[in-house]
């Protein structure tokens, strides 16, 4: 464990698409605003600019490290931040080249390797097809309280309540051990 991640308390793994950018969203935003859309790479995204915002705020808390889940990898912090506005630029990205392909899916593998390595007391991990996955799933019910797995609705992204459930969580801190091995 380096001396950076001493200080880390929480990780908060972050997909895109259908998380911070969902697919074919339709009327209005959570907030009851409308969708913005953006350019990006030649694609076209829909984001809502108040999570955005709320997003932007919560990677600012001391103790916070946001970390790129996604199947965008580098394209995240080099293309679509500039595009919405997410200040995410030099967050870290996990790789998909990177995992040695022990399980079917490999942002597990990703995730499971990051938190040995940096040793945050609790995670966040938020992506759309975390509930579809029986072993992630299984692996956040065995490490418990010290990860909260949220899997939004693809077609709205994550929502007012979800981003709720994330606030309270980063602000229990908690006295959890160092990660460890588990499963």
């Amino acid at each position: 464990m380096d001396e950076q991640s001493v200080h880390e308390n929480v990780s908060v793994y972050l997909d895109v698409d259908g998380v911070l950018c969902p697919y074919g969203p339709v009327g209005t935003t959570d907030w009851g605003n409308d969708w913005q859309h953006a350019g990006v790479g030649g694609t076209e995204v829909a984001y809502a600019p108040e999570l955005v915002a709320e997003l932007n705020n919560l990677s600012h808390r001391t103790g916070v490290r946001f970390v790129w889940l996604t199947t965008w990898e580098e394209l995240a912090p080099r293309l679509l931040c500039r595009a919405i506005g997410l200040e995410g630029s030099r967050w870290p990205v996990l790789s998909y080249g990177d995992q040695g392909r022990r399980h079917d899916w490999w942002k597990l593998e990703a995730i499971r390797a990051d938190t040995l390595r940096h040793g945050p007391r609790r995670a966040v991990w938020i992506d759309d097809q975390l509930g579809g996955d029986g072993a992630a799933m299984a692996w956040v019910a065995r490490c418990g309280r010290r990860v909260l797995g949220i899997a939004p609705d693809p077609g709205c992204g994550i929502s007012r309540t979800e981003l709720e459930s994330i606030k309270a969580f980063l602000a229990a801190g908690g006295q959890e051990q160092v990660w460890h091995a588990k499963g």
